[in-house]
């Protein structure tokens, strides 16, 4: 088996069996094409079938000058789960990577927005113009529920869920789920599709998208950073943010509000509480909140 039959077949396997997105399926191939990269560089001749730990560990410790240990960790991650296919489909028998150490990594907080910084954000909108209109839609939106890029830009008029007070999002690996929006967000959706979207002419095949360009075809995730990182420069936000930003952003203002950590699980549509655990790290006052009201000791 040579590598890149042997890569086409994991990304289709990838795709088909666990239905992972383009974006990660084209992570996992970058990290893998370093590899055979490495492997061609050195004249070394080895397939995926044979190829050794003493090898990727060779390969590993070359990276490890190239990226920082959270890049490394990626990478180690990735190419084990190619191998994991590989056995997984008997073309090997044992998986290389098993025994390689990761880098220790603490665990990264992540960026997020005050409710004024969000505030002064939509207020820098230009609403003279419809992208203005559909632009504040936007943000409301993202920070309303909690979305992922991938998930706004895909949602589709026909998520829209009003009456019940829900969207349907589709998630990572095409998981659906149903997230509360709010009030503001539903009346900022509906004016856009009333008296902008209505008046767009809509390519075929984009009917059904709720976000549209002035072109009548759907937003790109590039897009979406681009009005951001505009109206970032325009208030002279001093941070760096990106559409992950509002997510972070709900999901630590929901917590210091009082929500249930489970609850917020639910919202973002993470598989593990632990990956929602770390919003408890921006708010330590939260463990000590939950301390004072459930603990037996605590006092009246």
């Amino acid at each position: 088996m040579k590598w890149q039959p042997a890569i086409k077949d994991y990304q289709l396997y990838l795709k088909i069996e666990r239905g992972l997105s383009k974006n990660t399926i084209d992570s996992y191939t970058r990290d893998l094409e370093k590899l055979t990269h490495f492997l061609g560089k050195n004249d070394i001749v080895l397939s995926p079938i044979i190829i050794d730990k003493n090898t990727i560990q060779q390969f590993i410790y070359e990276i490890a000058k190239q990226v920082n240990p959270r890049s490394q960790a990626r990478i180690i991650s990735g190419l084990r789960s190619f191998f994991d296919y590989l056995v997984f489909e008997d073309y090997r028998k044992t998986n290389p990577t098993d025994l390689l150490e990761a880098p220790k990594i603490g665990r990264k907080l992540p960026d997020t927005l005050s409710e004024d910084e969000i505030d002064a954000l939509i207020k820098a909108i230009d609403l003279s113009h419809p992208q203005g209109e559909r632009n504040r839609t936007i943000i409301e939106t993202m920070y309303s529920c909690g979305l992922r890029v991938s998930e706004l830009i895909t949602l589709k008029v026909s998520d829209l869920f009003f009456d019940e007070g829900f969207v349907k999002v589709t998630g990572k690996g095409n998981k659906e789920r149903f997230v509360p929006i709010h009030y503001n967000a539903q009346k900022y959706i509906t004016i856009y599709i009333d008296e902008i979207r209505s008046h767009i002419k809509i390519k075929k095949g984009f009917e059904d998208t709720l976000f549209l360009n002035r072109r009548g075809k759907g937003l790109t995730r590039q897009m979406i950073f681009t009005i951001l990182k505009d109206l970032a420069i325009k208030v002279n936000l001093n941070k760096k943010i990106s559409p992950h930003t509002l997510r972070h952003s709900f999901a630590t203002h929901l917590l210091k509000n009082g929500a249930d950590l489970r609850a917020i699980q639910q919202m973002l549509g993470h598989e593990s509480i632990t990956t929602t655990e770390v919003y408890v790290h921006l708010d330590r006052t939260y463990l000590h909140k939950v301390v004072e009201k459930f603990h037996p000791r605590r006092t009246n």
